[in-house]
């Protein structure tokens, strides 16, 4: 059986290619799937997708229409998916629930201290023999209060390198890590997110996104922060509101802002749109703010939790293929008969 993968990037490609090779045959697109790619997949049992797939209800009719009968996407985030149509077409969809959770953690100190140190700032400079400290003045971490909404894996991996550089930690969940508990986190109450936000040097953001955290990070919140906090989301990005994040940097606030996702990423992200007019305005005015960084969805792309993807991936598509079902799968088969 040959397998379609759609949003496969050129780093990415040897290693699914060599992980299926046992198994099946498997044809790579760096094209993503979307209601213009929809009709590739015709003939197709089996696809994979990327987490900048659409599969709306438009191109999952297309797929079911053209005999796709599971869908095996690479990320643990699934919100690109309808899933209630994906369960009446009768397709099977499986995602991988987890992967190294040090690959988003570390990326998202990466962010952190890029900000707080004004790294991008000082390498523009030294590119152009510019090697003034002026504007350059970060601060210490150690002693300084970290609060992580969302304590899970990422989240507990994330707490872990705050507590190595000697930091306060906070915490924000519906449930309480143990292991954070251990390295000396306190919890806020679950109503109770503002006191992480007026009390926190430094934010974190690593909670999925669901409706009821959609925009966790609004006006209300960002106001309640300190002026001279750190901002980092290397989750999803609906979990900022972006044009009130907007608004208060223009005001002057914040030290430093770290995104690799943004609200409306889809058909811009793993893209390159430098040949083309930015249509984005609030992408656009946010990229240039000085105090901010933004990178393109990249925190999960080591070759560790990359590898980790795609062997669940395929690990996926054999149970589908043994009718087994695992943790990974959000809509199971459709019944025979």
């Amino acid at each position: 059986m040959e397998i379609l993968a759609f949003g496969v990037q050129a780093d990415e490609r040897p290693l699914i290619e060599t992980a299926f090779a046992p198994h099946h045959d498997i044809r790579c697109l760096d094209v993503f799937l979307s209601e213009d790619t929809a009709p590739i997949a015709a003939g197709y049992e089996i696809i994979s997708t990327s987490v900048n797939a659409s599969l709306d209800n438009r191109v999952l009719q297309t797929l079911a229409a053209g005999g796709t009968q599971m869908i095996a996407q690479r990320s643990t985030g699934f919100n690109n998916i309808d899933l209630q149509v994906a369960e009446r077409l009768g397709l099977t969809v499986a995602r991988v629930s987890y992967y190294s959770p040090y690959s988003v953690a570390e990326f998202a100190w990466t962010l952190a201290t890029a900000v707080n140190r004004r790294i991008v700032r000082a390498s523009n400079r030294t590119r152009d023999f510019d090697f003034r400290l002026d504007g350059l003045m970060g601060r210490d971490l150690r002693g300084r209060t970290a609060g992580v909404l969302g304590t899970g894996k990422i989240g507990e991996a994330f707490t872990r390198i705050a507590h190595g550089f000697g930091m306060n930690l906070l915490g924000w969940d519906v449930t309480q890590n143990p292991a954070c508990v251990e390295l000396g986190m306190k919890y806020v109450d679950v109503d109770d997110k503002e006191r992480l936000f007026a009390e926190s040097d430094l934010i974190s953001l690593h909670v999925p996104l669901l409706p009821e955290t959609r925009h966790i990070i609004d006006a209300n919140a960002l106001r309640a922060m300190r002026d001279d906090a750190i901002l980092v989301n290397s989750s999803r990005g609906g979990l900022i509101d972006t044009d009130a994040l907007v608004r208060e940097l223009r005001a002057g606030r914040f030290t430093g802002v770290g995104l690799d996702v943004y609200e409306a990423e889809a058909g811009l992200f793993f893209l390159d749109k430098s040949l083309e007019a930015v249509e984005d305005d609030t992408l656009a005015r946010l990229v240039t703010f000085p105090n901010v960084v933004v990178t393109s969805h990249q925190a999960y792309y080591t070759v560790d939790a990359v590898s980790q993807i795609i062997e669940t991936t395929v690990q996926n598509v054999l149970d589908y293929q043994a009718g087994h079902r695992s943790e990974n799968v959000l809509v199971p088969a459709a019944p025979a008969g």
